[in-house]
């Protein structure tokens, strides 16, 4: 197989963690607007724990896409 082959198929599995992380963070906001929805006093309490989990998802969506750059171009 060809290095350059082998390199872009690493680089297109290492991606598939970049959907993942995106289907996580439709996950989290759609809990959020669920939970505030249903009880709008929870506002205060639930969007701090919404944005940290944004956060800590959107962090393995860019170490997903570090090493999807770093197969191709290293």
């Amino acid at each position: 197989m060809d290095p350059q082959a082998a390199r872009a198929i690493g680089a297109g599995l290492a991606a598939i963690g970049v959907a993942g992380a995106g289907v996580g963070i439709g996950n989290i906001f759609a809990a959020l607007v669920n939970s505030v929805a249903r009880n709008p006093a929870s506002r205060n309490q639930v969007f701090g724990l919404g944005i940290l989990g944004f956060a800590l998802t959107e962090a393995v969506a860019l170490y997903a896409l570090l090493i999807c750059f770093l197969i191709l171009f290293g």
